[in-house]
């Protein structure tokens, strides 16, 4: 296989976002000779690594640099960006983190698969599982993309047997070469709508996924289903919670279960090997085993083993706290209303830590299907009032306190206000169904806050 990048010794590569995936990209391009030029708002850590090494950095542009021959952005860089109007007039392609690593791969990665995971939800517990069942039978597999480590960093370090690639949207939308071995679509909600302008594009973006040998879709989610079916993949097959069709992975007797073309079913592992417990992450369970069989890795004690050997990241659905019989968890992972509902729906009786960016996503739906469970809400963020009136029309007897601090003290005042409305047997549940750059650098130090002040509380 040749190098599917062209030479770029002496050309000039314009890197959109100068932090985590454009400090990847810069690395590898100044290593090929590339003049980089990086451009962001702020000059964060690590650019001045990157200047000494020889790229520039420009900050805040409106318009490409005169000479630019490639454009490479980072996730989350609007298709609207006026950059990208500029690029496309200029007749300069441009490359997301998953099509530029994708074509930096060297002949002697052509042997390295991909299997790539992507929805509105689930992604990386679905990653990390998979790593761990490939680990488990013998392989040399590595979890890259929004996991820790840069997929760019990944292709260009030691040779791996194969890798587990969670992609989003964003970055699926700027690939246009990528053909994985085997793909899966978790599932499809409202989310990122403000980026993508509609569902119809954000779908666009996300079965991208299946534009390898093998599309493996969530044939619970009605229009995963619908897509799937449509799909022209050379090999398509899904996953189920239910019973599954020969040819299909789901759940039978108490097991995750792969039914052959005989309709015999393989027993793979105990619904009670997954964890953290849910439906949600037993579905997140079989896309990973159906990734693993479509490699041609199906080892039903290496699922078994990966599963009971799995540890989940934190901030996600994560247990951090308990006192007078108060649960506080930490899922601060569910930036939207589909991954809270997962959240909700595990406990019986919840005191909802909701608010942030809500992206444009609607949260009455989610409300009115959990209102039962709800024995309070405290909600704090950008968003708030949005999720306030949504309360106020769904759950009106629920009793609701707004914080409107926006300071580091904040976490600490909405964690009092969840104290004063739990009971013995309540779960205190941040799940916030929205984004939290309005207040936090991300969804973690949100997380960290709120785990932080719950335990300062004993």
């Amino acid at each position: 296989m040749a190098d599917l990048l062209p030479d770029l010794r002496g050309s000039t590569v314009l890197v959109c976002g100068a932090r985590f995936a454009g400090q990847a990209a810069a690395r590898a391009l100044l290593a090929r000779g590339a003049r980089v030029v990086l451009t962001d708002k702020q000059r964060p850590d690590g650019a001045d690594a990157l200047v000494a090494a020889g790229a520039v950095f420009a900050g805040e542009l409106e318009a490409l640099p005169d000479g630019v021959r490639l454009v490479v952005t980072s996730p989350g860089w609007p298709p609207t960006h006026p950059l990208f109007a500029d690029a496309a007039r200029r007749g300069v392609e441009v490359l997301g983190e998953l099509e530029l690593a994708w074509r930096l791969r060297s002949p002697d990665m052509e042997a390295t698969e991909w299997l790539v995971v992507t929805g509105t939800n689930g992604k990386t517990t679905t990653v990390r599982m998979l790593e761990s069942m490939l680990r488990a039978a013998g392989l040399s597999t590595r979890a890259v993309g929004n996991v820790g480590v840069s997929v760019i960093d990944a292709v260009l370090a030691d040779d791996v047997d194969v890798l587990a690639v969670e992609a989003s949207s964003y970055q699926l939308y700027w690939s246009s070469t990528i053909r994985p071995r085997a793909g899966a679509l978790l599932n499809l909600a409202p989310d990122h709508l403000d980026w993508h302008g509609s569902m119809d594009a954000y779908e666009q973006a996300k079965t991208k996924v299946w534009d390898g040998e093998i599309a493996i879709g969530n044939l619970d989610d009605p229009r995963v289903a619908e897509l799937l079916r449509a799909r022209g993949a050379p090999y398509v097959t899904g996953f189920t919670l239910g019973a599954p069709e020969p040819g299909q992975f789901g759940v039978y007797d108490g097991s995750l279960v792969r039914r052959g073309s005989a309709g015999e079913y393989e027993r793979l592992a105990a619904v009670d090997d997954v964890h953290p417990a849910g439906m949600h992450n037993v579905a997140n369970a079989l896309a990973a085993a159906a990734l693993m069989c479509e490699f041609g890795a199906l080892d039903a004690d290496a699922v078994r083993r990966g599963l009971r050997e799995f540890v989940a990241d934190p901030h996600r659905n994560q247990l951090v706290h308990t006192s007078g019989n108060i649960q506080w968890v930490d899922d601060s992972k569910a930036t939207n209303p589909h991954a809270a509902r997962a959240s909700l729906l595990a406990y019986p009786r919840v005191v909802w830590v909701a608010g942030g960016q809500l992206k444009g996503v609607d949260v009455a739906g989610l409300v009115a299907e959990v209102a039962n469970r709800l024995a309070g809400a405290v909600l704090l963020g950008e968003d708030r009032e949005a999720v306030a009136a949504a309360l106020a029309r769904h759950a009106p007897d629920v009793p609701v306190i707004m914080v409107d601090s926006q300071d580091d003290g904040a976490m600490t005042e909405v964690v009092a206000a969840a104290a004063g409305l739990a009971r013995p047997g309540d779960t205190v549940l941040l799940a916030p169904a929205a984004a939290s750059y309005d207040m936090f650098t991300g969804y973690a130090a949100r997380g960290d806050a709120f785990a932080a002040a719950a335990r300062s509380r004993t």
